[in-house]
């Protein structure tokens, strides 16, 4: 209840039966991956800004929060592949979406809406003018035509003859959804990724190994996106297995969101403990990802351990349900296949070129002649851990600061 002002009453995320099955039904096939491929141009012209920023910060030195420049990238995406606009240009709707996401951070998260009223005004303002901006994108797409375009608008108005009111408000509620979502798991993966790798010399070392089997000797981001982009370009985003590895056993450490279902009272739903069956029905079931996925009955004595190698080998040997950072089932997360090709894409473009450096919480522990010490399980010592902080998701408590070098 308290995101619909970001997410709507309808969205996917909080319908349920077969509300929710004819919303899945409508809009799998724009997060289909043969949909996404097409979309592979647009998703690496995105990027290549991305590389382009990161030029600029090592030529200049300066300290910088890679996660406000990643979600940048990541909305710059998902407006792309979302709505088909550009939302790294300053329009209206861009600065009012980012503007309602923000009163969804800070200490009045968790507070009920008579304690700020203020923040609540703000956002109903803000969210009645984000709508009347999706209903005019909807309405206008409808009447150009849809057939031309893989966006996920799109792609949800095809065989559509009539739009009503009600499914114009249905629309709006995904479209805020996806964007929120889309661009919020992306963005705090790709912070983490690179931040581990910063410090685990042979996870790092492995994934330029592999890129260069890949991609060949030449490390520059224009050679990887022309390959990228040239025939077999989609073939070689599934080659990358260790880049596989390394976003899974990121995801698994830090998982950016976690999820909740209710069972209905009196359905006699049970779950199975190791102590026996509990039946736990009419009450709200709270899985919590960074728990599940760090237990070491699943992972043994590294489960706190940013160990790549593990699903690369024997992974029978883990359990289905241990990790699940896009839940399991029928209701698993319908962006997941975009969010891992973004992230093989962005890891492909910048892990050979750049070396990120972390400042503040999370430095290494240098000796006195400047070099860093490796642990038992192969990683830089740090000064102090790192850890997540909740606005309205998990993200890193600094912003994830940075030094970048080429």
């Amino acid at each position: 209840k308290q995101l619909e002002y970001l997410t709507g009453p309808n969205s996917i995320i909080l319908a349920r039966g077969e509300e929710w099955k004819t919303l899945r039904r409508r809009f799998n096939p724009g997060f289909a991956t043969p949909n996404l491929m097409q979309l592979l141009p647009s998703i690496l012209e995105k990027a290549s800004l991305f590389v382009n920023h990161l030029n600029t910060l090592a030529r200049t030195g300066e300290v910088f929060e890679l996660q406000s420049y990643a979600t940048d990238l990541t909305f710059d995406i998902i407006g792309h592949v979302v709505l088909d606009i550009d939302m790294d240009q300053p329009t209206e709707f861009m600065r009012v979406f980012r503007e309602l996401i923000v009163t969804y951070s800070g200490e009045h998260l968790d507070l009920p809406w008579f304690c700020t009223p203020h923040v609540e005004w703000k956002r109903y303002r803000l969210h009645k003018r984000v709508r009347e901006s999706l209903r005019a994108m909807v309405r206008n797409r409808h009447a150009e035509g849809s057939q031309d375009s893989s966006c996920i608008l799109s792609m949800s108005l095809r065989d559509i003859e009539t739009h009503t009111p009600e499914l114009v408000g249905i629309t709006c509620d995904q479209l805020t959804s996806f964007l929120f979502a889309g661009h919020d798991t992306t963005s705090t993966l790709m912070s983490w990724a690179f931040y581990e790798l910063s410090r685990t010399p042979h996870a790092l070392r492995a994934v330029r190994a592999e890129l260069d089997d890949i991609f060949g000797p030449d490390i520059e981001p224009s050679t990887v996106h022309s390959k990228l982009i040239g025939p077999g370009g989609k073939k070689l985003i599934h080659r990358m297995s260790y880049v596989t590895a390394v976003i899974k056993e990121t995801l698994r450490l830090w998982p950016p969101g976690t999820t909740s279902r209710m069972t209905e009272p009196g359905d006699g739903f049970t779950i199975q403990t190791p102590d026996g069956d509990l039946c736990v029905d009419g009450l709200m079931i709270y899985q919590l990802h960074s728990i599940i996925h760090r237990d070491t009955r699943a992972f043994g004595e590294t489960a706190d351990k940013f160990v790549p190698e593990r699903w690369l080998h024997d992974t029978d040997k883990i359990p289905a349900g241990a990790w699940r950072p896009f839940e399991r089932g029928p209701r698993n997360c319908i962006g997941q296949e975009l969010a891992t090709i973004e992230a093989r894409i962005l890891i492909a473009l910048t892990a050979r070129r750049f070396d990120f450096t972390k400042v503040g919480r999370g430095a290494l522990v240098l000796d006195t002649a400047g070099n860093p010490s490796i642990d038992e399980f192969g990683q830089y010592s740090v000064a102090s851990e790192m850890y997540m902080t909740r606005q309205v998701t998990s993200k890193p408590v600094d912003g994830m600061l940075m030094r970048v070098n080429i």
